[in-house]
């Protein structure tokens, strides 16, 4: 993970800045050396090393995993979207959910029979249709 906890490598944020892993590093926990390094990356490229290492220190311990989470996720929804970020990817499964809600709903749809009677050459003849009920 990092110096502070193994004494291997640095973490993945002080590895992305080139600097010292030292004890207490508030990103070790939360960044290793390996997968950590890119989603870091997003987030100093977002919101920056300073202001997350401040918003991270401003959460209680027991909630920063949640936090990082969160920063990680918007960060890198953000270099995907840089208009939206996350929204844009929660409207689009909002629409997707309208989308389907919309199926279950026409296929659930009561349905009546509606008879026809009509005339072709010289013979009646009744017709069974069966017409969604809106």
């Amino acid at each position: 993970m990092s110096a502070a906890n193994n004494g291997g490598g640095p973490c993945g944020a002080c590895k992305f800045l080139r600097r010292k892993c030292v004890k207490g590093c508030v990103f070790a926990p939360y960044f290793d050396s390996d997968q950590g390094t890119a989603h870091f990356a997003a987030v100093h490229k977002v919101f920056g090393a300073s202001n997350a290492s401040k918003m991270l220190l401003r959460i209680p311990a027991h909630k920063r995993v949640d936090a990082v989470v969160t920063l990680c996720y918007e960060a890198l929804a953000r270099v995907r979207d840089p208009v939206y970020g996350s929204v844009g990817h929660i409207f689009t499964l909002q629409q997707q959910c309208y989308m389907v809600e919309n199926s279950i709903r026409n296929l659930h749809a009561p349905r009546k029979q509606v008879f026809l009677n009509y005339s072709s050459s010289g013979r009646n003849l009744t017709e069974k249709l069966e017409v969604k009920a809106h």
